[in-house]
């Protein structure tokens, strides 16, 4: 029986053993991670020249450039090594502009002390190492974390989960009329254990998986020839074929995927829709989060308008940007990030849970993308732009209740694993970290900080293929010719193939989107000046309230949550509210401004956008009519398998309802908002994809009877 970790449960890291040479050993399966012979031989015998790359990678400078995209699946990503060999050879071969996508497995990950152990072996591979060491994520899960390394030209999806339960989550649909309608692969390195050591990994359900993220042509290589896996391989559609293998083993497996006719359901609205049948499981497999229109071809000209030009509204057209999309962004002020993302100092932030629900595992994984995303912008030291954007100067999250203190204990033996992404401090080390005494213990975010979000939208914009059109203020969106037509209140028309809307509750003012259930939430900042006192703080700090280092000057404090509040005027009150809450942070730090008059203390009100769950909307936009005729029957039982894709208007996407955590949550937002429109494979889990669904309340009201 498998003991992969149920969506509650917690993963445990690989446990090593290290030869006299060095090489690492799993004492769990009794197995080694690779050939003690020649492991980088072995990989490249096995999984390059067996799903032959080389020529692959090569072949693709004949396509056209938004099919540049090759996707590698990976069972058992160990120490790394297939992989890195993997990129070796896409830097030899494929053309510059190509985009590798390696998507890779891992119930037990490696810590990573143990993975750069184990890859310090391979000294020809160092540089790609160390990129890969350095962007390495926290080994909690089950999670998907993607890396981008190589300047963006390789993505990496690792999976810490159960093999068959962390691929299958890459599935657009579970449904089994839609089983094939996502994006594939287009060749697997079937690795792990050896099926003698490690049987609960080879089994039936990992080779159907397998085959459903196949399309035809989709090759598979693997070290073993056991009997078991090709007859499980050609079970589930695979054509396994026996070839000599790599140093003493005589023989291994290559295979290829032949698509049965039967099995190939493409989403589009065309195809029979099955009668409705109730569905004997707890949790549907509706297929409502597919879209029933196909992705754009490679020769459909990427262009795109995005609406809004805050940290969401940016943070997508920089992604869309470096993919090769034209992007137009509209804002009606003149300048970018002059509303809730204008702050001057914002903590980068997300509130971890001992949980692994979908919330906490969203906070998990955007922190942890957007501390690799922001250390770029970080870490220049030249010229104008040092310290520009911020500091990355960690950050202490103290425990200010006794219920808070619990929790802190409970997140710390969660992430106990994982000290370089948090770790517990007694009041006396969080008081040396702050640089000013504490009297509470904390959560100690060593690679987190605080950021000047203004300046990060205007760097965001400032790429070639990215154009602000400001004081532009859209009054009206249509469809025209297979375009997206936004009308300004200058009458003027701007047009583009996609639009993107990211001007937050402002979304609401469009016909297509204007059902959705967003609600704005007043804050107020206060900015105090620094004093010699202040100036010793080194960490920014945040309990119910927040308090950031000096940017120089000033420093931010903060802020007020205002449910029904609709005015944009300073409110002494709430200048007071923020001041006051720096008790929570001791003596020391309540009376570093006492000396500065309420009167003449600065600040700053906007309005976050949220959801009622507190997750944010990230996709495409549901035509609402049609969701309302197409699952009208859930009203009557929410059981009922309806076999159709949900509708939606083709060609417009979402970005918005990230409430106070927009510096945390806009970086992982845009890459699958990305992916979503490149049809890519997704940076989630597909639990965690429709929790963000812009479709998803639709489809909750309806099983309901709300609406």
């Amino acid at each position: 029986m498998s003991d992969a970790p149920g969506p509650d449960q917690d993963l445990e890291t690989a446990r090593l053993e290290w030869d006299e040479a060095g090489q690492p050993m799993s004492t769990r399966f009794g197995d080694v991670y690779f050939s003690r012979a020649d492991g980088l031989a072995e990989t490249r015998h096995v999984f390059l020249n067996h799903n032959r790359l080389a020529e692959r990678f090569r072949a693709l400078a004949q396509n056209p450039t938004p099919a540049r995209r090759f996707v590698i699946g990976e069972t058992g990503f160990g120490s790394g090594l297939n992989f890195l060999a993997a990129w070796q050879l896409w830097r030899e071969a494929a053309p510059a502009d190509a985009r590798l996508h390696f998507i890779s497995v891992d119930r037990f990950p490696l810590r990573r002390e143990d993975l750069e152990r184990a890859l310090g072996l391979w000294p020809e591979l160092r540089a790609l190492a160390d990129e890969l060491i350095a962007h390495y994520p926290p080994t909690v899960g089950p999670a998907f974390h993607r890396l981008h390394l190589d300047r963006g030209r390789v993505c990496l999806t690792l999976i810490f989960d159960d093999a068959q339960r962390g691929l299958a989550q890459l599935l657009n649909s579970d449904h089994p009329d839609f089983i094939h309608a996502g994006p594939t692969v287009d060749a697997w390195f079937l690795d792990g254990f050896a099926p003698a050591k490690n049987a609960d990994m080879w089994t039936p359900e990992l080779f159907a998986t397998l085959a459903h993220l196949s399309r035809a042509g989709t090759t598979l290589a693997t070290f073993t020839a056991s009997g078991m896996v090709r007859r499980g391989l050609a079970d589930a559609g695979f054509t396994p074929e026996k070839v000599p293998g790599f140093g003493r083993k005589r023989e291994m497996l290559t295979a290829h995927y032949a698509m049965a006719e039967s099995t190939s359901v493409p989403a589009t609205p065309n195809r029979p829709i099955s009668a409705p049948h109730r569905l004997n499981r707890k949790k549907p497999a509706l297929p409502w989060a597919l879209p029933s229109h196909p992705g754009l071809s490679p020769d459909t000209p990427r262009t795109a308008l995005i609406v809004g030009a805050g940290l969401a509204g940016c943070h997508s057209a920089r992604t869309l940007a470096e993919r090769g999309w034209q992007v137009t962004v509209l804002e009606r002020h003149r300048r970018a990030a002059q509303e809730a993302s204008g702050n001057p100092q914002g903590l980068l932030y997300a509130k971890l849970s001992p949980k692994n629900s979908p919330l906490a595992r969203f906070n998990l994984l955007s922190l942890s993308f957007a501390q690799r995303f922001y250390r770029t912008y970080w870490h220049i030291d030249n010229g104008e732009d040092a310290g520009r954007f911020g500091a990355a100067c960690g950050l202490l999250q103290v425990a200010t209740t006794d219920k808070e203190r619990q929790l802190q204990t409970q997140i710390a033996q969660r992430f106990q694993a994982t000290p370089e992404f948090v770790r517990p401090v007694d009041a006396t080390e969080a008081g040396k970290l702050a640089g000013l005494p504490l009297p509470r213990p904390a959560l100690y975010f060593p690679r987190s900080g605080w950021l000047n979000p203004a300046a990060l939208c205007e760097a965001l914009l400032d790429h070639p293929n990215i154009r602000l059109g400001g004081d532009t203020t859209v009054t009206d969106l249509c469809q025209q010719d297979e375009h997206w037509c936004a009308r300004d209140s200058s009458n003027r028309e701007h047009r583009a193939r996609i639009a993107v809307l990211a001007n937050a509750r402002a979304v609401q003012h469009f016909v297509q989107t204007a059902s959705l259930p967003l609600k704005a939430i007043r804050g107020q900042i206060t900015q105090v000046n620094a004093t010699d006192r202040s100036r010793q703080l080194s960490t920014a700090l945040c309990g119910d309230g927040y308090l950031a280092p000096t940017d120089g000057a000033r420093h931010c404090l903060g802020a007020t949550f205002n449910l029904h509040e609709t005015d944009t005027d300073l409110k002494e009150r709430d200048q007071r509210q923020n001041l006051d809450q720096l008790a929570q942070f001791g003596p020391e730090v309540a009376n570093l401004f006492a000396d500065q008059p309420l009167a003449s203390l600065e600040g700053r009100v906007a309005f976050r956008c949220t959801t009622p769950d507190y997750l944010p909307l990230v996709g495409p936009a549901p035509d609402q009519a049609a969701f309302l005729e197409d699952f009208a029957a859930l009203r009557k039982d929410a059981r009922l398998n309806i076999s159709r894709p949900g509708r939606y208007h083709r060609g417009l996407f979402i970005n918005v309802g990230h409430g106070s955590r927009g510096l945390c949550y806009t970086p992982l937002s845009a890459e699958l908002l990305a992916a979503h429109i490149e049809r890519e494979p997704m940076p989630l889990d597909r639990e965690l994809v429709q929790a963000l669904h812009p479709a998803r309340f639709l489809i909750r009201d309806l099983m309901r009877n709300k609406i």
